[in-house]
């Protein structure tokens, strides 16, 4: 019986925070976040702006859930069931899309690996460069993006892949999600 209301209750969270999302950005690993373990990023160690972020945690393709229309991979169970538990805390803003992108008015991938965590919210941006860019006034740009998003949410998720950007080489090194051994055999 807990367990049917557990169930239950994990259930009327995520259509309530499907209701309120825009459409969730998910590139060719048909995963949102690429497939890395969005509450993963909250035990990293967060370094300082101007420093490179310690690179996401690959999710695992034999532990999912499905949020705002999307497939998100984790890296345990136990991750699993916080981002189950409250997924608008762990699911980053503007529905995976580039934090500066959408300050400069436009859905633009969010790359897993430019990552910052402010206010207890994960952003991310598309490129080392943007990062740079970001970086200069971050303050200034989220209230900008905070706005921007109001008109930028309904809009279909970008369809670009932040890996074939030239600028992305060498900002990621291992692919996710990790795919158990069985099932690729």
């Amino acid at each position: 019986m807990m367990r049917k209301l557990l169930l239950a209750s994990a259930l009327s969270v995520l259509t309530l925070g499907a209701a309120q999302a825009g459409e969730q950005y998910v590139d060719e690993t048909g995963y949102a976040v690429s497939g890395y373990d969005p509450v993963a990023f909250f035990d990293l160690k967060q370094n300082p702006v101007g420093e490179k972020q310690p690179e996401a945690v690959p999710g695992k393709a034999s532990i999912t859930a499905e949020y705002n229309g999307a497939k998100w991979a984790f890296a345990s169970e136990a991750n699993r069931d916080k981002f189950l538990a409250d997924p608008e805390k762990y699911a980053p803003a503007y529905d995976g899309h580039c934090a500066y992108g959408v300050a400069k008015d436009g859905k633009v991938p969010g790359n897993p690996n430019l990552w910052r965590i402010l206010d207890g919210k994960l952003y991310l941006n598309i490129t080392p460069t943007v990062v740079g860019f970001w970086e200069k006034d971050i303050d200034g740009f989220l209230k900008t993006s905070e706005s921007n998003w109001k008109s930028q949410e309904s809009k279909p998720a970008s369809s670009q892949s932040w890996k074939k950007i030239k600028d992305n080489s060498g900002t990621y090194s291992v692919e996710a999600p990790v795919i158990p051994e069985a099932l690729t055999n």
